[in-house]
């Protein structure tokens, strides 16, 4: 069995404020993120990190536009 993933949400400072969902891959995962930025953003959500099972894959990614 493969190990979902994850994204934790997080403040601009690095403060953790929350966790979506578990996806069954990676390419659903990023999907979502894609889709769902905007409305994390207008939440408070500065920054994202992807997890896969407890391993960090990336980040952190700025939600903001360059």
């Amino acid at each position: 069995m493969t190990a979902a993933w994850r994204w934790t949400y997080e403040t601009a400072d690095g403060a953790q404020v929350g966790n979506s969902h578990d996806f069954e891959s990676r390419s659903d995962a990023e999907t979502f993120i894609g889709l769902e930025f905007e409305t994390l953003l207008g939440n408070g959500v500065d920054q994202v990190r992807l997890h896969e099972g407890d391993t960090e894959v990336y980040g952190p990614m700025s939600l903001h536009a360059e």
